[in-house]
């Protein structure tokens, strides 16, 4: 398979590497059994210049797609998500497993 195949930009791959993660806690998303789709509204604040996902801690410079409208308008305007900025965004299952590759490059263990 393709890397990238939807040719999405650094930003945009950030963003959704951010929003699969958040997608898998109940703390900061709802998940829609009918159509597999996740609802996410509960965005974290940063502290300082970062801020946790569960157990994960991300750097604030890396999650700036969270409030940039762009950034949700193209996720759904290439079918990976329905966006409504900036309440609610809806991972589909395309968007849950799209593989963005930044995984291991954003996301970091907690020491605290």
């Amino acid at each position: 398979m393709k890397k990238n195949p939807l040719k999405l930009n650094k930003l945009q791959l950030k963003t959704l590497t951010l929003l699969q993660e958040l997608a898998k806690s109940p703390n900061t998303s709802t998940l829609d059994e009918e159509t597999g789709g996740v609802s996410i509204t509960n965005f974290p604040d940063p502290h300082g210049n970062h801020f946790h996902i569960g157990s994960k801690v991300v750097m604030a410079a890396d999650a700036t797609g969270f409030r940039n409208e762009g950034v949700w308008q193209t996720l759904h305007r290439k079918g990976l998500a329905k966006a409504t900025y900036p309440v609610v965004i809806i991972l589909n299952k395309d968007g849950l497993a799209y593989d963005t590759g930044m995984y291991d490059k954003i996301l970091h263990g907690s020491d605290h």
